[in-house]
Order: C-alpha cells, then structure tokens, then sequence
C-alpha cells in the first residue's frame, strides 16, 4: 500500500482507499434544540480530538449533523503542519461565508493547530470566524459558543501543561463499530526544526494509564475490536502515580538523583501496551506514531510476545542522510536507524509490516543527499510511507535558522522519484505475501462489491476477500492469492 501526501491531509491505512476529505460529524437525534456540525481536517490525533469536542457540546445542548446547512455551530478541526493545509480550511471558510450570508445566526469556530498557531490573527483575517479554540481548550468551547451568541469574539488558546481529558468519554464519529482511536498523550518535546507541532500542541505529557485500560475495556465491551493508541511520540509515553518524578524519570537520572520509587507506580509505553493487551486476546491493538530515538528493545519484545499487538510500527524516518537529520534535530543518524529496522525485523521477523514519513528537499538537501534516501528507502523497503516536499511554516526553527533553498521544481521531481519508488518496493512487499494465510479483521463491505468484504492484517495491509457468512468486527482467515501495490486479494480458508 502506497500512501502518496503531496498535499495536506495525514492518512491512517485505515480504510479500503485513502482518506482525501474531512471527516464529518454522523448525526444524532435525542430532541435537542440545537445542532452541531464538525469538520475533522489532518491527523489521526485530530479526529479523537473531535470526538472529544463532540462528546462535550452533547453534554451541553447539541445534537450533531451531517450537514453545515442544517447547523447551529459549525466546527473546523484544523491541521497547521503545511501551507496547504491552512488554504485548504481558508478555501472553507469563504464558503461558509456564503452559508452565513443566507443564515446569519450561525455560528463558526476554528479548533485545533491553525487555531492555536495564529490566535487572533485568524478572527482578523476570517471575519466569519465567531470562535477560535486551541487543543487544550475544548472544555471551554461551552462558554466560547455563549460569547458567539452575545456578540463577542470567543477565543481560548491557552497551552495546558497538565490537560489530557482522561476523564471525557469520546463521542465515536463515523466509527464503522470495529476500529477505535484512544488518545495516551498530548504534546511534544521534540523540538524538529521543520515541526509546529510543539507550538501548536504544547508540552509532552501521559494520559493515566489506567483511564487509557479503562477506555480500551469499554470499547471492547461495546464490541469493538481494534483500538489505536495515538501520541505524537508515543515511546516516550510516561505516567507515575507521583508527577513530581517524571522529569526525573524522562531524563533516565533516577538512580543518579537517588531517587526512591518505592510504593510510586511508574509505567513506560512497553507496560501499557501490555496492559491493554490483556484487556482480550481478540482486542487487537495498534499504536501510532514512534520516534526512531525513543523505540526501545522492550516495546519490540512487548509487541513479540502478544499476538493481539499488531506487527506493523510507524516509524518515520523524513530523511536518509544523516547531515540532513541533524538539521532537522532528529535526533538519530542514519545508522541509528537502520540498527533500529534491523532489531525490528530481527524480534519481530521479516514480515513485520514497517511504514514511513519522508520529506523531500529539505533545506540545503544536495541531490548526493537525496539519493541517501532512495538508499534508505532500498535497505528498509518499506510497505506503504506517507511522502511529502518540504514546505516551510512559520516561525518553526527551521524557518528561523535555516534557508529554504531547494526549488519547488526540484522538490517535486524528488519527492515523484521517492513516490515511484515507494510503489515499486509496495508491489514487492505484497507479492512476498502471496500464497500465505493471515488473520484478518473485518471493517466492512469492500468499497467495489457488496460481495465482497475489506479489512486487515495485524502488517495493516488491506485484505479483499469473498463475504461468505461474516459480519464485520468477526476475524477470517485469508489466503492470499494476489495483490496490487495497495491491495491483498484473497480466499477464505
């Protein structure tokens, strides 16, 4: 499976075919007298996050919609992480402009990254825009809405460093009933000089732990049987039952400092994973995204030693060349990468399903660099990547620092060889899994045949296969008989 972003929008492999529009909210009909419509633009942190929003403005006074016509309050979940991502939601707003020309008390508020990135100056510049609310402030939107409506300007974008909603049971939108997001963490630490996402989202911190088992439990309960662990970086996840000790711990200086963990509950990634895979042996579990730097040897033999962890990990690599990398302050060389593919393949085998990020034409990027990174692409051969060309934001370190200094021209043709590349190791990787048997979970009727069913394999790759008697969130057994770049097709066994 090949997932080629020239543009804006970061695809899970989630579905049949990839996610080109926004997710918007289903309906719900329970009486209420007002309605609320959002759209989910970017990443997968986004569309929990708004399952989240949606799940407290139903506790105050809304039902949703599938429509911005039929709305009261319509919502935009916004992505910052490239230019066309913020013209993309620019190109809405003018038509929500029109919308409100035609219907003059509804309302419209920008949340997320673009929201916190440009702050008032998005209430200047989009005069249809009645609310601008950061990622730590949805609790607040309640209050925002009430400003809205007495006239007023509602905005919040205030950086919490302690926020993580554990305790707000998310709204499921657009759920096909099987898969489901839990939200572990907020923020980031890692200062990449091309990233806004530490301005954007804040600090690093971890979820309870046992609020994220508890979430887990509950989805299983209700008969869903995959849950994805989302955090920016989520091998860096960390909670202790005493805060006062995590920087400590995050600095691994406890035994220096003399620190007494005694009776204090300490748990890393590795030990909640485990603890959400005990949940059920059929509760499949995935996490995304990891940080090459940060993935230890215990996740891996985590992942190992539970068949219900999913054997495919994220691990995004944006460049081949290790000048380039520390440009970007990644934190690793290239050769440190490469050793951590290496004891990934070596503790989870050689059809552990491996996917990446890869920036084209970064700042100073040579062409010589640039082939490192086709090189790397051939050493790991990756099963599906998400592919990109640089584009610079504002007041990240890069654009503060750095000269962005590769042509577009340039920038495209590098980042269609990266693509075409991409394709070729794809179609490589799924012909090897021709005439193998995999277990796969069921999302739904493929998107081609009724007759048909879609859904994937613990490498998260789509699966196409007769429908024979099986319902969705049931596991089949598929021998697989062919394949695209994209797409296994099998038999059931």
């Amino acid at each position: 499976m090949t997932n080629i972003i020239t543009d804006i929008d970061i695809i899970s492999p989630n579905t049949e075919t990839p996610l080109d529009a926004p997710r918007i909210t289903p309906d719900s009909n329970t009486g209420k007298s007002r309605k609320i419509y959002i759209e989910s633009y970017g990443c997968q942190m986004n569309f929990a996050d708004s399952e989240i929003v949606a799940s407290i403005m139903l506790e105050n006074g809304f039902d949703t919609t599938t429509t911005a016509e039929d709305a009261d309050l319509v919502l935009l979940n916004t992505c910052a992480i490239r230019d066309n991502a913020e013209q993309k939601i620019r190109n809405r707003l003018v038509h929500l402009t029109a919308l409100k020309a035609k219907k003059p008390n509804i309302k419209v508020g920008v949340l997320g990254c673009m929201a916190e990135r440009l702050k008032t100056k998005l209430l200047e510049e989009e005069k249809v825009v009645d609310i601008v609310a950061g990622p730590d402030a949805y609790r607040d939107l309640p209050s925002l809405v009430g400003e809205a409506e007495d006239g007023e300007k509602g905005i919040n974008v205030f950086l919490s460093r302690d926020e993580t909603y554990a305790d707000i049971s998310p709204v499921r939108l657009n759920s096909n009933g099987v898969s489901a997001f839990i939200s572990i963490m907020r923020g980031c630490d890692n200062m990449c000089s091309f990233c806004v996402v530490p301005f954007t989202r804040g600090r690093e911190r971890s979820r309870d732990p046992h609020s994220i088992v508890a979430e887990a439990q509950d989805m299983f309960d209700k008969g869903y049987r995959e849950v994805t662990l989302l955090g920016q970086n989520v091998d860096s996840y960390l909670w202790s039952s005493n805060p006062d000790v995590i920087s400590i711990l995050a600095e691994k200086k406890a035994v220096k400092k003399g620190v007494d963990l005694t009776g204090i509950e300490v748990v890393n990634f590795a030990q909640l994973l485990e603890k959400v895979a005990l949940i059920h042996p059929d509760l499949r579990v995935r996490f995304s995204t990891s940080h090459p730097k940060d993935m230890t040897d215990d996740v891996l033999y985590t992942m190992a030693k539970y068949e219900n962890i999913c054997n495919y990990i994220h691990l995004p690599a944006q460049s081949g060349n290790s000048r380039v990398l520390e440009l970007m302050n990644r934190g690793y060389t290239r050769e440190w990468y490469l050793q951590r593919i290496t004891k990934i393949r070596e503790i989870l085998g050689e059809d552990c399903g491996i996917s990446m990020d890869l920036i084209a034409g970064f700042c100073t990027e040579t062409e010589a660099e640039h082939q490192d990174t086709l090189s790397l692409m051939e050493a790991v051969k990756y099963d599906f990547g998400y592919m990109f060309y640089y584009s610079e934001r504002p007041n990240t370190p890069a654009h503060k620092n750095l000269q962005d200094d590769v042509s577009l021209e340039i920038k495209k043709r590098r980042l269609q060889e990266i693509i075409n590349l991409q394709q070729n190791h794809s179609l490589q990787r799924n012909q090897q899994d021709v005439g193998k048997t995999f277990k796969v979970l069921v999302e739904g009727e493929s998107k081609r045949s009724a007759d048909y069913l879609m859904g994937r394999n613990s490498q998260n790759k789509v699966v196409i296969f007769p429908k024979g008697n099986l319902q969705k969130g049931q596991y089949a057994h598929v021998k697989v008989h062919s394949c695209s770049a994209a797409t296994l097709l099998g038999d059931l066994v």
